[in-house]
Formats: structure tokens, C-alpha cells, sequence
């Protein structure tokens, strides 16, 4: 029997590398999109034609009932999000309609529909915001410190919820940071990546940041997608923690980003009020030993070889662009 998994998101860092992957465990793909004058598919163009995209809408509980009861998915993966910090403190109203309530309306088809499918919910290293304890582990208690992290928090209890209520196999994967060349240019570490390249090639003189010393957890995209996968392949739904574990500054991704091409971040790099958060998370750090134990998971690519993933991915397509 081939598996068919629904990926809502599909056009972004998280649905390409998840999608990629299913495709490799020889799983039928099904990408949701929305239909919309802007849809980018830049990240999944190399795989458009082994996947099926069909139109729906988080805001749009028919249209998501009418998706599943004609593709009949296994497992759905809800990737979904308005998936930006600082957008959500200028559109809260929205990231909550989305990155919420959306949450509620897919699981709600899936109990309509067929409550025998599989639930993967995208939840968020930022649901614990102002953190009450260092590392954090699935029981640590979220502090929320936007409304992107508060809009995650409802999304997580609504999946607990629900798995509770109706029986389903409902998951979250709290994932901490995770990075790739496929990080929208709005996102700290490909802001800074893209720079790094763009100054290396003589096409920037300089690069503005907001706070050098908040701290996060980074790993690679495409090792936490497999994690995704993992908590749907176990006997019983549970939530993880996934993470490397290890703590970075923003400055030492930045000094190690410049360092791989030979040049140091002080004589680029100007901090700038604006990319100031009105209210910052300062340490997220995570604790991933129940992946480990349970799901067999851990993170293949490291802090550094992450950095040059990034910087080298981002210096080839400047020059191709150049040529």
C-alpha cells in the first residue's frame, strides 16, 4: 500500500525538505495552496511534477473537509503559518486567524472526514518565549512573548485537545530553530547568510542587525522534517521536543558567517534599533532527549556546518546570478 501524506505549507523551507523526504519513502504527495495571485514555488520547482498541489485554504474550513475527503490522506502534516515573529506584532489579528485557529479547522475536517488520519501540528521553540527554565523540555511552561508564540501556544492545546477528546493521533513537534538556504530572506540567519555573500562579492558594504546577543538553537532544516515523520511512525501520539541542544549567539553565527569567507563581521556588521523586537526572547535552548530516546532522532549537521551550508549556497546563486 503506498502512503499518502498531505503537506499543508508546502511551498515553504519546512514543506520542500518534508515533501523531498516523504518522496523518498516512496509516499504519494499531496501539497496544499492557496489560491492566490503570489503563490512562489521556487522551493519545491525540482519536485513539482512527483507531487500533487491542490487548493485550499487554512481560513477555510469547507475547502479543507473537501481536500481530505478527495485525496483521502494517511497522515497530514500541518506546516502551515503566518510563520513570522515581527510580522505578528504589526498583523496580530491575522497570525492568529492562521497560525490558531487554522489548527482548529484542520483538525476539525480530520474528525469530520476521517479520524483515522495521522496529525503532525508544527508547533514552536517561541511558545516558550520568556523562559521560566533553562533547558527546555516537553514540561517546561510557555511564556508566550508574541503573538506569533501566543498564537502557537492555542495551536499545541488544540492539538493536545483533540487528541484527548476524540481519540485522534494528533502530535506537535516543538521545534526549535532550523535553518537551511531555503530560509525566507525575512529570517535572521538568511539575512545574514545572503549578506555575508553579497559583501564577499562586492555587491554590499555593509550589513544591519538588530540584537547581536540573543541566543537560539539552531540546526538544519532537513534533519528536524525526518522528526516530523518519526513521531507519525510511533504506536502511540505524543509531543517532542526537537532541538540540537546547543545554544549560539546571533554575533557568533554572524562571526563564524563572515570568518568561512575570510573576512570579519566588525567591519560590516551596524546594529540598527529598528530590527529590535518589542519584546525579545532572549534564551532558547532545547532539550531533545525524549526524540532521542524515543524516536531514535538526532541532528546529523552541526552549528558550524550549518553556517556554511548556508553562506556557500547563498554565494553560488549570487554568482550564477552575476554571470
Amino acid at each position: 500500500m503506498t502512503k499518502r501524506a498531505l503537506i499543508t505549507g508546502i511551498t515553504g523551507q519546512d514543506g520542500s525538505y518534508l515533501a523531498e523526504f516523504l518522496l523518498t519513502q516512496g509516499y504519494e504527495v499531496i501539497g496544499m495552496v492557496r489560491r492566490s495571485s503570489t503563490v512562489n514555488f521556487e522551493r519545491i520547482e525540482h519536485i513539482q511534477a512527483q507531487v500533487t498541489l491542490a487548493t485550499a485554504d487554512l481560513l477555510d474550513e469547507v475547502s479543507l473537509i473537501n481536500l481530505l475527503r478527495e485525496y483521502q490522506p494517511h497522515e497530514v502534516y500541518n506546516l502551515a503559518a503566518q510563520s513570522f515573529v515581527q510580522t505578528s506584532f504589526s498583523q496580530p489579528v491575522f497570525t492568529g486567524e492562521v497560525t490558531a485557529l487554522g489548527v482548529t479547522r484542520i483538525l476539525d475536517a480530520i474528525r469530520i472526514v476521517n479520524p483515522e488520519m495521522r496529525f503532525y501540528q508544527a508547533s514552536s521553540s517561541e511558545m516558550f518565549g520568556k523562559v521560566v527554565e533553562v533547558p527546555q523540555t516537553e514540561q517546561t511552561p510557555f511564556y508566550p512573548r508574541s503573538p506569533y508564540g501566543v498564537a502557537k501556544v492555542y495551536g499545541h492545546w488544540i492539538t493536545v485537545n483533540y487528541r484527548e477528546s476524540y481519540n485522534m493521533f494528533a502530535c506537535s513537534g516543538i521545534l526549535f530553530n532550523h535553518e537551511s538556504p531555503r530560509r525566507g530572506l525575512e529570517f535572521v540567519t538568511r539575512k545574514i547568510s545572503h549578506a555575508v555573500a553579497r559583501i564577499k562579492l562586492g555587491l554590499d558594504q555593509e550589513l544591519r542587525l538588530g540584537n547581536l546577543e540573543a541566543r537560539r538553537d539552531w540546526g538544519f532544516a532537513p534533519d528536524y522534517v525526518r522528526a516530523m515523520w518519526l513521531m507519525l511512525q510511533q504506536n502511540e501520539p505524543d509531543d517532542y521536543v526537537v532541538a540540537t541542544g546547543e545554544t549560539r549567539s546571533v554575533r557568533e553565527f554572524v562571526e563564524f558567517a563572515f570568518s568561512h569567507v575570510g573576512l570579519n563581521y566588525q567591519d560590516y556588521v551596524v546594529q540598527d534599533e529598528r530590527y529590535m523586537r518589542p519584546a525579545e526572547v532572549d534564551l532558547l535552548v532545547g532539550d531533545p532527549t525524549k526524540a532521542r530516546t524515543e524516536l531514535g532522532w538526532q541532528p546529523e549537521v552541526t552549528f558550524e556546518g550549518l553556517v556554511k551550508i548556508m553562506v556557500d549556497a547563498d554565494v553560488a546563486m549570487l554568482k550564477e546570478r552575476l554571470r
